[in-house]
């Protein structure tokens, strides 16, 4: 079988590589590679096109950065228009070395019709889960900020936001670092919300899935490692912005909670990226 993979590079051509490496060592299907290039540096896209010229890669080349789910739908809408019935969304640090790991994920979709996306177990290289992401929860859900800000845990096996990762299910919520997505549903769903530049894109596409029927699925015994490596970032606040942004939609547009529980969501995270905020600024100055 033939299928698509997408990888959204963005400054990443050395993790492209790598995870383009991986991706042709996989067996039992055969996977043409799309590459969405979303503004990169100069000098990164001169690698990246040397990368697709040389291993025989498509690339999409953004004059813009148009954000993860904007960049991820090209991508997708051109596999869908080439006539592909699946595609690997990954992120460019992500690892595969199990080689049926695309088989076994297009399997699961072949099996189960009505599923729209795929997942499987995903780890860090310590070996911490980041699969499958448990439901949004309520309304009073979005004051948990509260309590994890004044007492942050280090994960000893699985981050707080991961459900049950040892065995398959039918799940809320898959990472989207890596995940096999059904093109056809996709497509009728409308693609990725775009709304979003950064932030809140499981937790849309969630919902955008269960509004229209769709399941999505979790298989604990095919795992990836995501090899993301902490570094300086500079200034957090516009992330922060972003993030408070992204929430703030996802709360008025995807939530579905009464109007009382979108005013208190919204004032809450409103309250708790405001001060990440604030407390960013008060470290610049320092």
């Amino acid at each position: 079988m033939k299928i698509s993979a997408v990888l959204l590079n963005y400054n990443s051509a050395a993790d492209c590589a790598k995870c383009v490496s991986f991706l042709q060592k996989q067996e039992g299907v055969e996977i043409d590679i799309i590459i969405v290039d979303n503004a990169s540096r100069a000098d990164d896209l001169v690698r990246i096109k040397a990368l697709c010229a040389r291993e025989n890669l498509r690339l999409i080349a953004n004059a813009n950065n148009c954000g993860y789910n904007a960049g991820n739908n090209l991508g997708l809408r051109l596999a869908a228009e080439l006539g592909y019935d699946y595609a690997l969304i990954a992120n460019p640090d992500m690892e595969f070395p199990d080689p049926r790991y695309a088989a076994r994920l297009v399997g699961e979709l072949e099996a189960n019709p009505m599923t729209v996306a795929v997942g499987s177990d995903i780890v860090t290289p310590e070996g911490i889960h980041q699969n499958p992401m448990g439901s949004d929860g309520s309304w009073a859900s979005s004051f948990g900020w509260i309590r994890g800000f004044f007492c942050r845990k280090k994960p000893a096996e699985a981050y707080d936001f991961v459900d049950d990762h040892r065995s398959n299910h039918i799940c809320d919520k898959l990472s989207g670092c890596a995940l096999m997505v059904n093109l056809r549903h996709l497509a009728r769903l409308g693609f990725f919300d775009e709304y979003p530049f950064l932030y809140c894109e499981e937790a849309i596409f969630a919902r955008q899935a269960e509004a229209a029927g769709m399941q999505m699925r979790y298989v604990a015994d095919v795992r990836a490692i995501h090899r993301h490596i902490p570094s300086t970032k500079g200034d957090p606040r516009p992330r922060f912005r972003q993030w408070r942004r992204s929430r703030l939609y996802f709360i008025r547009r995807y939530s579905g909670y009464p109007w009382y529980g979108r005013l208190l969501a919204s004032l809450s995270w409103s309250t708790y990226l405001g001060l990440m905020i604030f407390l960013s600024t008060l470290k610049q100055k320092l």
